[in-house]
């Protein structure tokens, strides 16, 4: 079964929730990477919630997660657009420990305790808009947490999971996002905390072959849940030769005539997919001649 995202409400629609299946797409990732099991987990979880928020945006609407800690995985960074297409990066993808105390991998400690967690949001107005919290704890879902109730002020629950197989590949990868609206009860909200303290871990549910729909009675209650969409969610990166090219023109001719002289040729990398390119003599010739007509 391919990845796929719901959106939904609950509780005469005072809760609005979503929930997701990453698997196949977190697991393009570590492979695209080669990340190894803790850094993959801190990657996962990122790309997870990252495509949540994507399914709360509009139209053509994008955004950027970035989390920033001490840690010495480095920064992890997601592009999300509305259509459930994600692609993202860890800076360091070969970070990896023992378990932690709970038998865990340890994400707090490849991430790091210090750092900001940041979102920039691309609406197709003139200016972006960006929210910027500080990390709580590095486990990436306590601070995503921290940043709807800070940045965009909106209460949320949120739960992400990866496990990973011994040979490294992504075994469950998964989530949920609930997120209290005006209007909710003191009662559904005492129903949601009970039901978050006794709920069982998202990739534990994942791996048991839990549907998104399943995930989310599980966390709101039978009967609770309105679905309103089902999306399809895939790791894709837009990247591309022209693109590419289009950023080599921009760094001028004298840029431009220094890989000449120094390479004859130029090869770039794209940080989000590991594709390469390779710019041939003729070809970065060419970039210099168009800067030379337009100028």
């Amino acid at each position: 079964m391919s990845d796929y995202l719901l959106k939904a409400l609950a509780f005469d629609g005072t809760i609005r929730a979503y929930a997701v299946n990453s698997t196949d797409t977190v697991g393009e990732a570590q492979e695209k990477h080669m990340v190894w099991p803790t850094a993959t987990a801190a990657l996962g979880r990122t790309i997870t919630a990252g495509l949540m928020m994507g399914a709360m945006l509009k139209g053509d609407d994008k955004l950027t997660v970035k989390v920033d800690g001490n840690g010495p995985a480095g920064p992890i960074v997601v592009d999300v657009n509305a259509f459930g297409e994600v692609r993202g990066y860890i800076t360091n993808p070969q970070t990896h420990f023992e378990l932690s105390e709970k038998g865990k991998l340890d994400v707090r400690r490849a991430v790091g305790t210090e750092g900001m967690l940041t979102v920039v949001k691309d609406l197709g107005l003139r200016d972006f808009f960006t929210g910027q919290v500080p990390l709580v704890s590095g486990e990436i879902a306590e601070d995503f947490t921290q940043y709807f109730v800070v940045s965009e002020q909106v209460p949320s629950a949120v739960a992400l999971g990866v496990l990973v197989n011994p040979d490294n590949s992504v075994k469950a990868a998964g989530g949920f996002i609930l997120q209290v609206m005006p209007g909710a009860t003191d009662e559904t909200i005492t129903i949601l905390e009970q039901k978050m303290a006794a709920i069982e871990p998202i990739s534990s549910m994942i791996d048991r072959g839990l549907t998104p729909e399943q995930i989310l009675v599980e966390a709101l209650g039978e009967g609770n849940v309105d679905v309103l969409e089902k999306m399809d969610v895939k790791f894709h990166c837009n990247c591309s030769k022209e693109r590419f090219g289009n950023a080599i023109i921009g760094l001028g001719e004298k840029e431009i005539q220094d890989m000449i002289s120094e390479d004859g040729q130029a090869q770039v990398e794209c940080h989000f997919c590991n594709e390469k390119y390779l710019f041939t003599k003729e070809e970065l010739e060419g970039f210099i001649d168009e800067i030379r007509t337009q100028s």
